[in-house]
């Protein structure tokens, strides 16, 4: 029926009805043009234009100026940005941060992100091609996350995991803002974060909550130097250091609280429940497992789920987005008793499911 011209033509025609007909086609146009969309934002970021406009008002010759970009390019740039809030021009040829632009300029996680699917994009360059090669294959990005791709077999083991920490860390409050904002830590609370990278969301719970003790559990090289970290902030006495491959090797007990944070949803369904098994083993009765990601099927994140992490990970060779029905499933048959879901204020960066031993 939405398929059917006569129909759309009555729907533009009517009162009312031609308002959601408009949001319908404006959203058909969006799928159309998103990629367009996503490299204007690339633009922005890579050139250094949020900093620009941040000084604005400024004119378009200083932009082509700045950017080494001719005062046409300049301007063909600034106006696509204002058709997505990017930039904004409240007087003539005097540009500022938009709306959209603001924000972004303001998250420098968020920047790092867009920075990075730069990757992705080539490998999204021919999808069918990609989705038709066997998943061990190397991609661009299963390459660049060598770091985790070592565990499944996806990318040869890298040595240098500074690449990988620093994206983590910048875009690590994305996550830790939708854990903060909903859940609650039991009392005397000791926190283990498996896989917890260089620590950075250990950070942002023991800043929140001082009475927190910090385990960080990770490969030798990452585990001590992100307890470093987390030491010289927090003091030593607050943070523990637990190297290891949290696949094969146990995982610390004297923990009543375990988070896994942009984790679960890396690995295949095999390796997801030997992890969650691996970790239900650790725990003592009553104790809790946090995992916080972005999941399949929320409403609110339905594109964030299924459409970006599920094509994101398939590129990067391993895992797949889940629902929370589905993760809980997984974690009863890993042993745990009992699981709950907590909302979030924005699932589009992370869900909340709580598992208890």
């Amino acid at each position: 029926m939405f398929a059917n011209p006569r129909f759309q033509y009555w729907c533009a025609k009517l009162p009312l009805v031609n308002r959601i007909a408009r949001a319908r086609a404006s959203e058909a146009f969006d799928l159309v043009a998103g990629f367009t969309y996503s490299q204007i934002l690339r633009s922005y970021v890579e050139t250094g234009l949020f900093d620009l406009l941040e000084s604005g008002p400024i004119g378009h010759k200083h932009v082509a100026s700045e950017l080494n970009l001719s005062e046409e390019a300049a301007l063909t740039l600034l106006r696509a940005g204002r058709a997505l809030k990017l930039s904004e021009e409240p007087m003539g040829d005097g540009w500022m941060l938009g709306e959209a632009g603001a924000v972004l300029a303001a998250d420098k996680g968020a920047q790092a992100m867009i920075r990075h699917h730069r990757i992705l994009y080539r490998d999204l360059a021919d999808p069918v091609e990609l989705l038709r090669r066997d998943r061990q294959e190397p991609t661009d990005l299963s390459r660049f996350w060598s770091y985790a791709g070592a565990l499944h077999g996806a990318a040869e083991r890298g040595t240098a995991t500074g690449e990988y920490s620093e994206l983590m860390a910048t875009s690590q409050h994305f996550v830790a803002d939708q854990v903060l904002g909903a859940y609650r830590f039991p009392s005397n609370a000791r926190l283990l974060d498996v896989g917890g990278g260089h620590g950075a969301f250990l950070s942002h719970m023991g800043a929140a909550d001082e009475d927190l003790h910090l385990g960080l559990f990770d490969l030798p090289e990452v585990a001590e130097a992100g307890a470093a970290k987390l030491a010289a902030r927090f003091g030593k006495s607050r943070v523990s250091a637990h190297p290891g491959n949290f696949f094969s090797d146990p995982i610390p007990q004297g923990y009543n609280v375990i988070s896994l944070v942009r984790i679960l949803h890396d690995h295949d369904d095999g390796p997801a429940l030997q992890l969650l098994t691996n970790i239900r083993a650790s725990l003592a009765p009553g104790a809790q497992l946090l995992i916080a990601e972005p999941m399949a099927r929320v409403e609110g994140a339905e594109g964030m789920g299924e459409a970006f992490f599920g094509m994101y990970l398939w590129a990067m060779g391993s895992g797949r987005a889940r629902s929370p029905k589905e993760i809980a499933q997984m974690a009863e048959e890993a042993g745990f008793l009992r699981t709950k879901t907590i909302p979030t204020a924005q699932p589009v960066n992370a869900s909340i499911l709580i598992a208890y031993a």
